[in-house]
C-alpha cells in the first residue's frame, strides 16, 4: 500500500483514516462515525471480519480466563455494546462484574439495553468517559479489556498509561485489534476486500459508506504487531505478548503490571 502504517513514534494522533487532522480534531470524527453504526456494530464488524471477529473475542476471553469467584473486576474500554463485557460475564458464571466504558453515548444506549434483555444489569455498569482520562482511581479493576477500540484513540500511548495506572498491581490487559497480514497473497485479498468492498457494501446497507472507508483506513494506518507490542511495553506493562488470529488480520495483545 502506499499508505504506511505509524509506528510505535507514534502518529495515530493527527490520522483520520489516511486524511491528515488536527491533533484536537480526530476524536469528534470518529464520535460521529460511530454515533451513525452504533446500531449496525455487530453487522460492521461481521463485514470487516467476515464474520470472524466473534470467534476472535471468544478466544480473547478465554485467554483471560475470568475467575469463577465473586469481587473479580473488569474494565472493558471502547465497548459500548457490550460484546465483550457479557461474554466476561458468562464465562465466570456469573461472579465477574464489568465496567463498559465508551466515549460514545450512542453505542452505550445500544450496550445497556442489551444488558437489561440479557438480564446482566446486576453484572455490568455503563460509563460514558475517555480512554485517555479514565473516571477511576489507581489499582480498582483486575483486568482491562479493549476490542477493535484502541486504534480510534487519538493518543493511543495515554490511553495505554491510563490502563495500567488503573490496574492492581498483578492485572491483565488485554487488546484485540485489526493488524497487519503477514501470510502472502492473504494480505492482498484481504486489502482488496476491505478498500473495494466494505465501503461498498456498508452504503448498500446502511445508506452510507464513509465510515466504513474510516474504519478500514484505519486499520491500514495502526502500527503492526512488534511497534504496538513496544508500544505496551513502554506504558510499564511486562510479559508482553501477542497471538496472531487468521494470519494476522486480527492481532491479540497482553501484558501484566507486575
Amino acid at each position: 500500500m502506499s499508505v504506511e502504517r505509524t509506528t510505535a513514534a507514534g502518529g495515530m494522533e493527527t490520522s483520520y483514516g489516511f486524511k491528515r487532522v488536527g491533533a484536537g480534531d480526530k476524536q469528534s470524527l470518529v464520535n460521529d462515525v460511530f454515533h451513525k453504526v452504533a446500531n449496525r456494530y455487530d453487522l460492521m464488524n461481521d463485514l470487516m471480519s467476515a464474520g470472524l471477529h466473534r470467534l476472535w473475542k471468544d478466544a480473547m476471553v478465554t485467554w483471560l480466563n475470568p475467575p469463577k469467584r465473586a469481587g473479580w473486576k473488569v474494565l472493558d474500554v471502547a465497548g459500548g455494546t457490550g460484546d465483550i463485557a457479557f461474554r466476561i460475564v458468562d464465562a465466570s458464571h456469573g461472579n465477574a462484574h464489568a465496567t463498559v466504558l465508551d466515549i460514545n453515548g450512542s453505542m452505550l444506549a445500544v450496550g445497556r439495553d442489551r444488558a437489561e434483555k440479557k438480564g446482566l444489569s446486576g453484572n455490568t455498569d455503563f460509563v460514558e468517559a475517555n480512554a485517555e482520562e479514565l473516571p477511576f482511581p489507581d489499582a480498582t479493576f483486575d483486568a482491562y479489556t479493549i476490542a477493535f477500540g484502541i486504534r480510534n484513540v487519538p493518543r493511543i500511548e495515554v490511553a495505554l498509561g491510563e490502563a495500567f495506572r488503573v490496574l492492581k498491581p498483578g492485572g491483565r490487559f488485554l487488546c484485540l485489534e485489526f493488524s497487519e497480514v503477514e501470510m502472502p497473497l492473504l494480505d492482498k485479498a484481504y486489502e482488496a476486500w476491505s478498500f473495494n468492498a466494505i465501503p461498498k457494501i456498508g452504503k448498500m446497507v446502511t445508506g452510507d459508506g464513509e465510515p466504513y472507508s474510516y474504519l478500514v483506513e484505519s486499520i491500514a494506518r495502526f502500527p503492526n504487531q512488534q511497534n504496538f507490542t513496544t508500544m505496551i511495553s513502554r506504558a510499564g506493562f511486562d510479559r508482553v505478548s501477542f497471538r496472531n488470529y487468521s494470519g494476522g488480520i486480527a492481532a491479540l495483545h497482553s501484558g501484566w503490571k507486575l
